[in-house]
């Protein structure tokens, strides 16, 4: 049973379910929009809420009226969608922030392209050197990121580290290749790490 207002309602009856759907969805759905902002994502929620109630019509009990406990299960469901919105769009910076990395590795890349360059095998012996003149960590970390081709996550994951540290152990690894091999790096890129 639920109680709205100190009067009993039995979920068990079709008919009461229905008055509850009519009576509250339109409030309930102006409610989760404020807070989630999309319409689509606002009636999914509230419409979870009822699924939900119908589903466990028979054993539900509500020691509080009905009005307060559909608004706290569709704020509950509201807080749930909001922090996974959160955890998509920190994902999603870390995504564009690794791209942002690349891209600008790319323009200096090309903007300090010589095409004055040794052999082959000098260029990756130049290479091998300055990798190895890395420090232990940072030379794991970027092997793993430019050679293997493994994501920072995966990285992270695999060393037991935070993806801030592997982000920040690239970039360390960026800056001291980039000053180790100046005018090769471009050629080096674009041959043996893209």
């Amino acid at each position: 049973m639920i109680y709205q207002e100190d009067r009993p309602i039995a979920l068990s009856v079709k008919e009461n379910f229905d008055s509850i759907y009519v009576n509250n969805f339109s409030r309930l759905f102006l409610f989760a929009k404020e807070y989630v902002l999309f319409d689509e994502e606002a009636e999914n929620i509230v419409q979870d809420i009822f699924l939900m109630l119908w589903e466990k019509r028979e054993a539900l009990r509500v020691d509080v009226s009905l009005t307060a406990y559909l608004f706290t299960l569709v704020k509950n469901k509201c807080i749930d969608f909001l922090r996974h919105q959160m955890v998509e769009q920190m994902y999603s910076e870390n995504v564009k922030h690794e791209y942002n990395e690349e891209l600008n590795v790319k323009l200096f890349a090309l903007e300090s392209f010589d095409h004055n360059f040794s052999s082959e095998e000098d260029i990756e012996t130049l290479l091998r050197n300055a990798i190895d003149k890395l420090p232990e960590r940072c030379r794991l970390i970027f092997i793993k990121s430019r050679i293997e081709g493994k994501k920072y996550k995966e990285i992270a994951e695999e060393l037991n580290l935070s993806v801030n540290t592997v982000e920040g152990q690239i970039s360390i690894a960026l800056k001291k290749l980039r000053e180790e091999l100046k005018d090769y790096l471009p050629l080096l890129l674009f041959l043996y790490i893209c």
